[in-house]
């Protein structure tokens, strides 16, 4: 990020950490050792730099509460049944009493080296955009092979900077600058307007107590994003624009090897 924000020049903003104990590709990675202390405390010391007016974990399992107490933490115990982090922000948000245009960031516990700049320029997004209920991050593409990645989630935007549409898909399409083997040039035109989605999410603690109304979308069924359902219900996201793309989190053991090389 090359953006740094004074906190005088931000809003207050909250931060909520949804915790999860069990995880699919790897179980406990929260309370993995990472440079001697839990990757869980390191996403929280990285909250408390951002400066948020208050800092909170969310989690359903009595080691994760046990384990963030001990390291000075607030946390709030949620339900066990919820699908999502987003639904366990709404749980926190509405016990905390949060109100209205109160803005709420959802940083992912397995993320601990997570950019504090990121955090800043997406509330400092949402709070420029009154008509915007919520906002996300994305950084420019450069090149074929991520750009035609599934696994690399584009976004478009419009000319307020708000999402038009996000996808797994290359996005928007180059009608006469593709060829039909598109390796051969790996290398995108730097005015192409391609990002990738950064999945850093910050909220209006008013569309969090909404959340629970907004059925899933049949976009969302199919491209397997949650965010598709802001979009199909109306709701405007605003997204910052990053000059770099953060570190990968903590999603398996070998991500978390290379964590422990970077930190020796």
């Amino acid at each position: 990020m090359s953006t740094n924000y004074l906190l005088g020049s931000l809003p207050d903003f909250h931060i909520v950490i949804p915790a999860r104990y069990a995880s699919q590709r790897f179980p406990k990675k929260l309370m993995a050792d990472l440079g001697g202390k839990p990757v869980l405390q390191w996403v929280y010391e990285l909250a408390l730099k951002a400066g948020a007016k208050s800092v909170t974990i969310a989690t359903d399992h009595h080691v994760i509460e046990q384990t963030a107490l001990a390291f000075g933490a607030d946390v709030v115990m949620t339900k066990d049944d919820h699908e999502n982090g987003t639904e366990r922000l709404a749980e926190v948000a509405e016990k905390k009493s949060w109100q209205g245009d109160e803005i709420v960031v959802n940083v992912q516990g397995d993320e601990p080296f997570l950019p504090v700049d990121l955090i800043h320029s997406c509330v400092s997004a949402l709070a420029s955009d009154k008509e915007s209920e919520m906002a996300t991050a994305a950084c420019h593409i450069d090149s074929k092979k991520e750009f035609f990645n599934p696994n690399v989630v584009k976004v478009v935007c419009d000319e307020k900077q708000r999402a038009l549409y996000f996808s797994r898909a290359p996005m928007p399409w180059d009608r006469d600058g593709f060829s039909e083997d598109e390796n051969t040039n790996d290398v995108l035109n730097e005015l192409f307007p391609a990002y990738r989605h950064i999945g850093l999410y910050v909220y209006r603690a008013s569309l969090l107590a909404k959340y629970s109304e907004l059925s899933l979308s049949p976009l969302e069924r199919w491209e397997k994003l949650e965010q598709l359902r802001f979009l199909h219900h109306g709701i405007k996201i605003q997204v910052a624009i990053s000059n770099v793309l953060p570190s990968h989190g903590v999603d398996t053991p070998e991500d978390l090897e290379k964590l422990r090389l970077k930190l020796s």
